[in-house]
């Protein structure tokens, strides 16, 4: 459901996207603590919305914190995150760390307005997207953007991170 005239709290996410004057949708939905991940936030959304696209927070052996976003539907390749973020080994963030060090929660990590600003990287399949939607900074809710927009908000760069989840 995309909301239209409804008093929202705005999100970290949603202020930076506001100051640089960039053009957003807000999306919400109604979300279950057992359904926080990117393929159940990919059912909920309508068709017509934007590719659903996941942030993953991940530590570096070199660089420490590097953030990737990727398609719902995919799965971080960890030799190739490493690769490209300068990094030989890289693991993911213990989830009780997620707060303390991005401001964002499970199921409402945002690629847009962290605590601080960490190398970010998006999948290559960016690129071929019209229009994409990533965690608003809060659980259900979605902002759709553009992909250039997202991109230069993040700072991020564009690489291949992904592998294809096995049907």
């Amino acid at each position: 459901m995309t909301v239209k005239n409804k008093k929202i709290t705005k999100t970290n996410a949603m202020r930076m996207l506001d100051k640089q004057k960039r053009a957003y949708t807000i999306h919400e939905y109604a979300w279950s603590e057992d359904h926080l991940d990117a393929l159940s936030v990919l059912e909920k959304m309508s068709q017509d919305a934007g590719a659903v696209y996941k942030t993953i927070v991940a530590v570096g052996d070199k660089t420490g914190v590097v953030v990737g976003v990727i398609p719902a539907q995919n799965e971080l390749d960890l030799k190739a995150f490493a690769k490209v973020s300068g990094n030989k080994r890289i693991e993911m963030l213990p989830l009780k760390d997620l707060e303390a060090t991005t401001g964002y929660i499970r199921g409402g990590c945002s690629p847009v307005g962290m605590k601080k600003a960490f190398p970010t990287y998006f999948s290559h399949h960016i690129l071929d997207e019209k229009s994409v939607l990533v965690s608003g900074g809060k659980r259900g809710t979605q902002i759709e953007i553009s992909p250039a927009d997202l991109i230069a908000v993040a700072h991020a760069k564009v690489e291949k991170i992904t592998q294809e989840k096995d049907e």
